[in-house]
Parts: structure tokens; C-alpha cells; sequence
């Protein structure tokens, strides 16, 4: 039997959860009614705690849409407008294109429909894309660079280890061990970049305590004026994932932000979740959302599209391969990270996907 009419009335709840559109109801008095999962994806915040606020509640600065909704109220006429900037409460400025349809029952206006498409979506879809296919094109680079670099290595030091065993002199020795040394250091920072080589040994995890044991070796290095702090949404669920793997990753991230502050200032670490969200070109039903913000000098911005490449670093210190190997990790996981920076605010944004053993 295929899809009827009845159908399509028993499920229009779930049929409106599976859209990329943001769809509100809103009664007489802009008091929200409905939001879909694209709409609580958009607020950043889920159903239960949108429902009953009014635009105010809802949205930064409002005046300007809550004029034109009220207009289309009284008037009947819908109400459009494109490329419009809206800040939603507790997340940062979006671009959407509005449609407010006033909604009818027994013949006069009861309440109001609002579409809104966010029209910054399919640039973050595109830069998520070019994100994965650098990673993918310099794992593949790396690793031909290995297989070149490893071989002529390996006889260069085995050769250092013959001759070693043909010298008496210890002055002379002290050569062969300087190129033995070397080699070692060499092959070493191959195998680094080139990231974890291993399968993950996915399980359960909970995310939370992957932060917590990131944010206990971190405090752990006794920075007096370093000031970590965490708000972590309790309901996220355990995700399929390499704990060790995972722990390796937000550590790098997190100790790059330590290193931007020098040990003074805010690391901030956030979790949310997010519905119907696109890593990529792969939607899922459910991703978890790690932020870890820090109020550092920030990232130049000629560096911020390169920071993921193996060898790009700002700290004289630094290898510049923290940044590759932990998005190496979230690769694995089927996850990205993301990055927007500008001094005081630095933001990396770790997405993945909250898929079990069975998905």
C-alpha cells in the first residue's frame, strides 16, 4: 500500500522534522506554537524551551521582523524578505530568507507561518567539502612522501649502524650516532605525520568524559593563570567511537589554545546537539557539537583556510601537526572540525556524527 492522504495527515509532524527548512507557527500574539528540527537547529535550542516565548525571546534585535510579521497579520498578505541577518538568543548572526504566510481557520487569521532558509548553509556545506578533500588530498600526498622518505631512510641508517661497528675511534663514532640520531628523528616525524595508521577501536563513549580527562591533563601542568570552564549539555547520548583517539584529538586542539594564550587567559569547552545536520554532503539525524573557545590573540586570517595542513603552525615552538592529525581523527569518525577565529575569539568546532554500532 503506498503513501494516501491519511498518511500524509497522521505524519505531517514527522514530514515537516525531515526538512532543511526552519518552519514557526506563531498565534495571534507572535507566541511560538511549532518549531520543526531544522527550526531548533537554527535557534541553537530545542522545542521545549523555544515553545511559548515570543519573537523577543526568540531572536535578537526583533523590531524590525516582529513589524513585518504583526503587518501580516493585520494585513493578510504574506511577508518576504532575502538575505535577511537574524541572531538568534545565545548563537552567533545567521543569513536567512524569510516567508511569514498568515494561517486561516474559520475564515479569519489565527496565527502565522514563518519559513526561514538559511541561505549561509550551502557555503558551510561547500567549505565542509573542501575541508574533507584537502584532508583527503594531503593524507595521500603525506603518504607517497612517506613510502619515498622511509626507504632511502631506513638504508641510511643501517648503513650508519654497519660502519659504526667498523669504527674504533669513540670521536668518530660519535658521527655515526649523530646520523642514527637523525634518522630516527626523521622517521619519527614521518610516522606523526602521516596520523593515527591504526583502525579505531570503536565503543561506547561519552563525550563528557573525554573532556573531563582532557581537562584534567591540561590542569594538571599547573598554569596558574589559565582559566578552563565547561558547559556541557547532559543529555547528549554515548556516541560509537575510539575513546584514545578522541582524547588525542580535543588534547591537541585544547593545548593549542594554551599555547596561544602562554598560559594565561579562557579556554571554554561547549557541547550541544544538533538534528538533522550535514557534515559535508552526508546528513544525519543527530551530531554532537563540540566548541573549544579560547580569547587568545586569535588566527591570522591567510592562515585560517591552511591551519589543517600538516607543517602550518603560528608558534615558533610548534610542528604544525596537532591541527592535521586531530582532524585526521575526526575524519575517521566520519567528522570534521571547523575553525573561526579573530583576536579575543578563537572557536574550533568539532561535529560527529551520534551514530551507534547498528547505524
Amino acid at each position: 500500500m503506498g503513501i494516501t492522504l491519511d498518511w500524509i495527515h497522521q505524519n505531517t509532524r514527522n514530514l515537516l522534522d525531515g526538512l532543511n527548512t526552519a518552519v514557526f507557527v506563531f498565534d495571534n500574539d507572535l507566541r511560538l506554537v511549532y518549531i520543526n528540527a531544522a527550526g531548533e537547529m537554527l535557534m541553537d535550542n530545542s522545542a521545549s524551551h523555544c515553545i511559548g516565548l515570543d519573537i523577543d525571546g526568540l531572536v535578537v534585535d526583533s523590531d524590525y521582523m516582529q513589524k513585518h510579521l504583526r503587518q501580516a497579520l493585520q494585513t493578510g498578505q504574506p511577508y518576504m524578505q532575502r538575505g535577511c541577518r537574524l541572531q538568534p538568543n545565545g548563537r552567533d548572526t545567521v543569513t536567512v530568507d524569510c516567508t511569514g504566510i498568515p494561517l486561516y481557520l474559520d475564515g479569519e487569521i489565527q496565527g502565522l507561518l514563518v519559513e526561514m532558509l538559511q541561505v549561509d548553509r550551502q557555503l558551510r556545506i561547500n567549505l565542509e567539502t573542501h575541508l574533507l578533500d584537502q584532508q583527503q588530498a594531503t593524507r595521500s600526498l603525506v603518504r607517497g612522501l612517506a613510502h619515498e622518505i622511509k626507504n632511502p631512510l631506513g638504508g641510511l641508517r643501517g648503513a650508519a649502524q654497519l660502519l659504526e661497528q667498523e669504527i674504533t675511534d669513540e670521536y668518530l663514532k660519535e658521527y655515526t650516532r649523530i646520523i642514527i640520531g637523525e634518522a630516527d628523528r626523521l622517521q619519527n616525524l614521518v610516522n606523526r605525520m602521516l596520523g593515527p595508521n591504526n583502525v579505531p577501536r570503536m565503543r561506547s563513549v561519552n563525550i563528557h568524559e573525554v573532556l573531563a580527562h582532557v581537562c584534567s591533563l591540561v590542569q594538571a601542568e599547573n598554569l596558574p593563570g589559565l582559566v578552563m570552564k565547561q558547559d556541557y549539555d547532559p543529555s547528549i547520548p554515548e556516541l560509537w567511537a575510539d575513546r584514545d583517539l578522541l582524547v588525542q584529538a580535543v588534547l591537541n586542539i585544547v593545548r593549542n589554545a594554551v599555547q596561544a594564550l602562554q598560559g594565561k587567559g579562557l579556554v571554554y569547552l561547549r557541547t550541544r546537539t544538533l538534528r538533522q545536520y550535514t557534515i559535508g554532503n552526508q546528513r544525519y539525524r543527530h551530531v554532537v557539537k563540540v566548541e573549544i573557545l579560547d580569547n587568545g590573540p586569535g588566527i591570522p586570517k591567510e592562515m585560517l583556510k591552511q591551519i589543517f595542513l600538516p607543517m602550518i603552525t603560528t608558534s615558533p615552538e610548534g610542528t604544525g601537526l596537532g591541527l592535521s592529525i586531530a582532524q585526521s581523527i575526526l575524519n575517521q569518525h566520519k567528522g570534521l572540525i571547523e575553525c573561526q577565529s579573530e583576536p579575543g575569539n578563537t572557536k574550533f568546532t568539532l561535529l560527529l556524527p551520534l551514530e551507534s554500532e547498528h547505524e
